[in-house]
């Protein structure tokens, strides 16, 4: 009975021994994953599946992995559409900042739109295209605080909003989540678990700094699966961040033939770079 009793135990222990091999297998090739991942996001990509149900709809997760190479996606994105909302009502816009172009000292891959008549900051920012904001930021720029939010969509365009002043209610939740803001820091924080958000969703109410009535705010379009034609230089390649600037977008090219035309009418914000633009050209406000 006794040498029953010492087999069972031994073979516990064999069993044992193996479970914690194959957790430890396991654990080995997460590490050997995440050693070459900077972020990862998981987004949920909702398309009809008009095969079995028009009232059913196929939702595929979609986990979004920023390398030290750019993006990768581990399914199939969504087709992406020709045309997006703007970010705001364009009408009342007195100028446009060029994405791809230096502007100070630092080279900025997203744009913007400047409301230099508007005296009172309040600019309605609303969600260009339905996605997840997976990350953004809180920080200051002269004491005043400022937002940052990064959506990623279906498709693999991320959005970039940015110098948000105040928020709507459910940016200003999802934006309480952030560290304290610190005077220059605009470091990212992931969103966690990702917060579905919808085109036409107001962002913020305010833009820009209040101070001496500086209304603007920053707008980026980045397609994360496919590099832009700039980084196909190799000069540019070398100088400039893989995972935004490689990827940014002229995102003029998204606006409808109306918002195109007004673009097209406005003058260029920044009075050094003009309308040089490292993605844009003169067929993107063809309309």
């Amino acid at each position: 009975m006794k040498i029953f009793f010492i087999i069972l135990a031994i073979a516990a222990l064999v069993v044992s021994a193996l479970f914690v091999t194959i957790r430890l297998t396991k654990n080995s090739a997460n590490t050997n994953t995440t050693s070459t991942t900077t972020n990862t996001y998981t987004t949920t990509n909702q398309t009809t599946d008009s095969t079995v149900n028009t009232n059913t709809a196929a939702v595929q997760t979609i986990t979004w992995m920023e390398t030290a190479d750019g993006w990768q996606a581990s399914g199939t994105p969504s087709a992406c559409p020709t045309v997006i909302q703007a970010p705001a009502d364009l009408t009342t816009a007195t100028s446009i900042l060029y994405p791809g172009q230096t502007r100070g000292n630092d080279y900025k891959p997203h744009g913007g739109v400047r409301f230099d008549t508007n005296t009172t900051n309040e600019v309605s920012v609303h969600v260009p295209m339905s996605g997840d904001v997976v990350r953004g930021s809180r920080y200051l720029v002269d004491g005043e605080v400022q937002y940052m939010f990064d959506i990623i969509t279906p498709c693999g365009l991320m959005v970039r909003l940015g110098h948000l002043r105040e928020l709507s209610p459910t940016f200003a939740a999802i934006a309480q989540k952030f560290p304290a803001a610190v005077e220059g820091d605009s470091q990212t924080t992931r969103v966690d678990p990702p917060a579905s958000v919808t085109a036409g969703d107001e962002v913020a109410t305010k833009v820009g700094i209040i101070k001496g009535h500086n209304t603007f705010f920053d707008f980026g379009v980045y397609n994360v699966l496919v590099k832009n034609a700039a980084s196909q230089n190799a000069t540019y390649a070398a100088t400039h961040d893989v995972t935004l600037a490689q990827h940014a977008i002229c995102w003029f090219s998204l606006m409808s033939t109306t918002d195109k035309a007004i673009i097209s009418k406005l003058p260029a914000a920044d009075p050094t770079s003009g309308k040089k633009s490292d993605y844009c050209t003169p067929a993107d406000l063809v309309y």
